[in-house]
């Protein structure tokens, strides 16, 4: 099992600290051998130009876009900004996509969230083709290109990414999208991952994979896992209640929330509920006590490094290739600390690939 390390995408505070964290964590990750790290977007920092920064201060880790939102660009842009990253760092570049939600989509991006599977579909192939260095022609219903009935010409990228299959993951919460992950994309990164509450959702990415024209060589399951230290598990948990409150009550709607929907599925449809209704009713402290320890623990490494290690097989015993650390702690110091920690504890603990 590798490591990666997730930086999230900038929040509230003054950018200059932020930046100078980032910079170090990738620094400190990259040194102790991580894998990738990984840089996400909502509707504030963007990823590419975070990761673009990375690349020219990293040297071995791998870049990944946690993710780019599918509503937020073109399919041949997104195809020209892989190459392009792909490039500049040396081939360590991994596109990862998202269709984000309909508030972001509709709200930010002014694109209707609709038909989500076939449009990811379609972005993909689209992307993939320009990526390949074919001319691009695509029939399809959401990505027409050229467009019909016009001018436009169907065009070759000129230039070409360092890797020749630029891998693909996609961000998936929902069984149909799993399953779409599992037949279309070299890897899937996943969110709130409980390794005792996974084997539906391997069970559509498997039924995904039985579609495939070929076999999948080598596929990437990447969970994002905060992880805590701290001699007190319900004290560690309470650094993240803020964050899993969010996702569950304020990442979408009341009618449509993945995050919400996958807490259900999970067991946890009354206390989703009672999480939702503070946090749609602008009460995000009663919303984030509201979220119960046992989902937390399920979904985060929580406790002193001894409990820690001694749950680091879990998630190698449910198929995760890739565990992207998000380390929480109060200072630059103590996040750099808990990535020591974990090389050392999946090394203890015989997992280190």
């Amino acid at each position: 099992m590798r490591l990666g390390l997730n930086l999230g995408y900038w929040s509230a505070g003054r950018a200059t600290d932020v930046v100078a964290g980032h910079l170090a964590l990738a620094q400190e990750a990259d040194s102790l051998g991580y894998e990738s790290v990984w840089v996400a977007e909502a509707y504030g920092s963007d990823s590419v130009t975070v990761l673009s920064w990375l690349a020219g201060q990293t040297e071995r880790i791998r870049l990944g876009s946690a993710v780019m939102q599918i509503p937020g660009r073109s399919p041949a842009m997104t195809a020209m900004t892989a190459a392009t990253l792909d490039t500049l760092s040396g081939g360590r570049f991994i596109l990862g996509l998202g269709v984000s939600g309909p508030q972001v989509s509709e709200g930010w991006h002014g694109v209707r969230f609709d038909a989500p599977l076939a449009r990811t579909r379609e972005y993909v192939e689209v992307v993939r083709m320009a990526l390949g260095r074919q001319v691009v022609e695509h029939p399809g219903r959401h990505y027409p290109l050229p467009l019909p009935g016009g001018p436009g010409k169907a065009l070759r990228m000129t230039i070409r990414p360092v890797q020749e299959q630029l891998p693909i993951y996609l961000a998936a919460v929902g069984p149909k999208n799993l399953e779409l992950t599992g037949e279309i994309a070299d890897g899937w990164l996943a969110i709130f991952f409980s390794p005792e509450h996974s084997a539906d959702l391997r069970e559509s990415l498997g039924v995904g994979s039985a579609r495939r024209a070929a076999p999948s060589a080598g596929f990437d399951i990447v969970p994002t896992v905060p992880v805590v230290v701290h001699d007190d598990v319900a004290t560690a948990a309470d650094a993240v209640r803020s964050y899993c409150a969010l996702y569950i009550g304020g990442m979408g709607s009341r009618q449509k929330n993945f995050y919400f929907d996958l807490a259900v599925r999970m067991g946890y449809e009354a206390a989703a509920r009672e999480v939702q209704d503070h946090f749609l009713g602008l009460e995000p402290r009663r919303a984030a006590a509201a979220v119960p320890l046992e989902f937390i623990d399920a979904t985060a490494l929580l406790g002193p490094p001894d409990r820690i290690r001694d749950r680091l097989a879990r998630y190698a015993d449910a198929g995760v290739t890739t565990l992207s650390v998000s380390p929480v702690a109060a200072t630059l110091e103590g996040r750099r600390g808990v990535l020591r920690m974990m090389t050392d504890l999946v090394a203890a603990a015989g997992l280190a690939e």
